[in-house]
């Protein structure tokens, strides 16, 4: 599934390469047609009137060419040596002004002016077009030299920072805590250099922090920054107005056709009354369009009635009621891919989505289906599977079915679900053999990541718990169990420029096991195998099992899975680049009791991309075991 992504994804570019290559480049002259004139040699460039140079320390220097409004008086053909002393003067204004922005009030600018040497010609250009025998021309001047040379001194810095707030902010019991908020979190710290594109940020960022939690309509009032030259000290004051207290009101939604506006509102999960916040009202947003439901979503805060109620506007744009994709792949785990899948946003008469998926790979063929009911008042979804499945590969055939019918709530850390399942297997070894179970279970996630779907700090938890019966002629209990850990962990942080560039530690672990008498069949489903892209590199997938006297491998009752893995981001110019590289090893095991669980390692080194798509990992492992070198291949991030 991942690697189809990553298909999918280089025939766009490919798409996009050969669209761009289609048409002409823009610069290309087309060819004459006979009725038309002959084409005329393009005129040469012109000399320019003056050459400029800045000496200043950079990026003062860069600041100078970029911003000065004397560049652009060069390209004047007719500029004589009076017309360009006037403009020199004007330009030692305008230099110091633009350093002036950079925090350096006092510096010393000189310009002078070399003339060009007798005799001196233009700089070689290209052969222009013959003029027209009629016609005179006079030859241009060597361009003058312009030098200016600047003397920065010491910048002036910041002494000092005072805020102001008025408004409904000043009646809030947490007033000090705002107000100590917005001044630790200011951009001009007090020792700091004093530049005008600093001070603007600073201010805007102040104002945005403060819009961002109770108060939508919070303004700038006043900002002072009084200079002093001859300390060399800028004194700061910025007084802001927050505007009344915003709450929640009723949420009011626009563009609903098929569905009903209660149920975008059950997807928003916005509280009536609760306190407004932006992360809130963009988090709600985010939950309605990831629903599937709607193609597009804009909510905004209605500011214009009762601060006490403000009302959520919500305009959406319904997605298609039906869906087919089709797609192609690979995976380094079971090879070339066939998919298709059908959406059904809405059955007839019945408020369900239906989703049908059937794919099909060198090991696994898989058609399944699963109805899911639009949410309730508390988030909670019925949800009903089917699957059919056809497994090959390292162990003997095996042909499963799987039915499930359960609860389930998704939100923004946690994910829980309880549901029946009914597993029935047909494994064609010899003799063949066919189990068939039943099973209660309670799945909780809890995802705490600094960056879906790039994290970097962070860690990720999951547990499942099923106690089971089997079916058929022997009937037993049993009890299923699996545990999931991942973690990001950032190392030395502080020796680091910044926490892009601050290499961590990832590392996971998973544990499994059946509790069961020894003489119980069980169905495969319910068992434990690993080994592959994303569990035990160095491996095939679903490789590592119980290996039986004959060489044949079954799954088994217990599993353990541990994974250590340094990514370091890849720096180039003092920035970090989209690049990781990384070292890691595997270990995992499978068997039918715990004492025999023996690990099987994977060492290796990898990259990672931070790709448009999620992130694409690339790994080269040494399977200790079976001493072989394997490459492995995943798109995307999940927990």
């Amino acid at each position: 599934m991942a690697c189809t992504v990553l298909v999918l994804l280089l025939a766009t570019l490919g798409r996009a390469a050969h669209a761009e290559g289609d048409a002409p480049p823009p610069h290309t002259a087309q060819a004459a047609s006979p009725d038309r004139s002959p084409s005329v040699a393009p005129e040469t460039p012109a000399p320019p009137a003056f050459q400029l140079e800045v000496h200043a320390p950079e990026p003062l220097r860069d600041t100078l060419l970029r911003h000065l409004e004397l560049q652009q008086y060069r390209g004047l053909q007719d500029l004589d040596r009076d017309e360009l002393d006037r403009l020199l003067v004007s330009a030692q204004d305008n230099a110091r002004q633009l350093l002036a922005t950079q925090g350096y009030f006092g510096a010393q600018v000189s310009i002078s002016v070399t003339e060009p040497a007798p005799g001196a010609s233009p700089a070689p250009q290209q052969p222009a077009a013959k003029p027209a025998a009629t016609e005179t021309t006079a030859a241009p001047h060597a361009p003058w030299q312009v030098l200016i040379e600047v003397t920065p001194g010491e910048p002036v810095r910041v002494s000092g920072f005072k805020l102001q707030l008025s408004g409904d902010v000043t009646r809030n019991p947490e007033l000090n805590a705002v107000q100590r908020s917005l001044t630790e979190t200011w951009g001009l710290r007090p020792g700091s250099i004093f530049t005008q594109a600093g001070w603007d940020s600073a201010k805007t960022e102040a104002l945005r922090r403060l819009t961002a939690t109770r108060y939508p309509t919070g303004h700038l009032v006043d900002s002072q920054a009084r200079i002093d030259p001859d300390t060399l000290q800028a004194e700061l004051s910025l007084t802001l107005d927050s505007g009344p207290d915003f709450r929640f009101g009723q949420v009011e939604v626009e563009g609903t056709q098929n569905y009903s506006a209660e149920l975008v509102r059950r997807l928003a999960q916005i509280p009536s009354g609760s306190t407004y916040t932006q992360a809130d009202l963009l988090k709600a947003q985010q939950r309605v369009a990831d629903s599937g439901y709607f193609d597009s979503v804009f909510m905004t805060l209605d500011t214009t009635g009762n601060p006490q109620a403000a009302p959520v506007r919500v305009q959406v744009r319904e997605a298609k009621l039906h869906k087919l994709v089709l797609g192609v792949g690979a995976s380094t785990d079971s090879g070339a891919r066939l998919s298709a899948e059908f959406t059904q946003r809405q059955l007839p008469w019945l408020d369900l989505k239906a989703l049908s998926k059937l794919s099909l790979d060198r090991d696994t063929k898989t058609l399944s289906s699963e109805l899911t009911s639009q949410p309730d008042a508390d988030n909670w979804r019925w949800v009903t599977s089917g699957q059919l499945q056809r497994q090959t590969g390292s162990t003997a055939p095996v042909n499963s079915l799987t039915l499930r019918s359960g609860r389930a709530k998704t939100d923004e850390h946690y994910d829980r679900n309880f549901y029946l399942q009914y597993d029935h297997t047909l494994t064609q070894s010899s003799p063949a053999e066919s189990a068939s179970s039943v099973s209660a279970n309670y799945a909780w996630t809890q995802r705490n990541f600094n960056n879906i779907p790039f994290p970097t700090r962070g860690y990720g938890l999951a547990v499942e718990l099923g106690p089971g019966l089997t079916l058929g002629s022997q009937r037993a209990p049993y009890l299923r169990t699996r545990a999931r850990v991942l973690g990001f962990i950032p190392i030395n942080e502080s020796a680091y420029p910044s926490a892009a560039q601050t290499p961590r530690i990832a590392w996971r672990a998973e544990g499994g096991a059946v509790g069961a008498r020894s003489s119980v069949t069980l169905p495969s489903t319910q068992l434990f195998l690993t080994g592959g892209d994303t569990t035990v590199r160095g491996y095939g997938y679903r490789e590592i099992g119980v290996q039986q006297a004959d060489g044949s491998l079954e799954p088994g009752r217990y599993l353990a899975v541990g994974s250590l893995e340094w990514q370091k981001p890849i720096v180039r110019n003092g920035r970090a680049t989209e690049f990781d590289g990384t070292v890691f090893i595997d270990a995992g095991a499978v068997a039918d009791h715990a004492s025999a669980l023996r690990a099987k390692v994977g060492v290796g080194v990898g990259a990672r991309w931070r790709s448009p798509v999620g992130p694409l990992e690339v790994d080269l492992a040494w399977g200790a075991a079976t001493r072989r070198l394997r490459l492995h291949l995943a798109v995307g991030f999940s927990f």
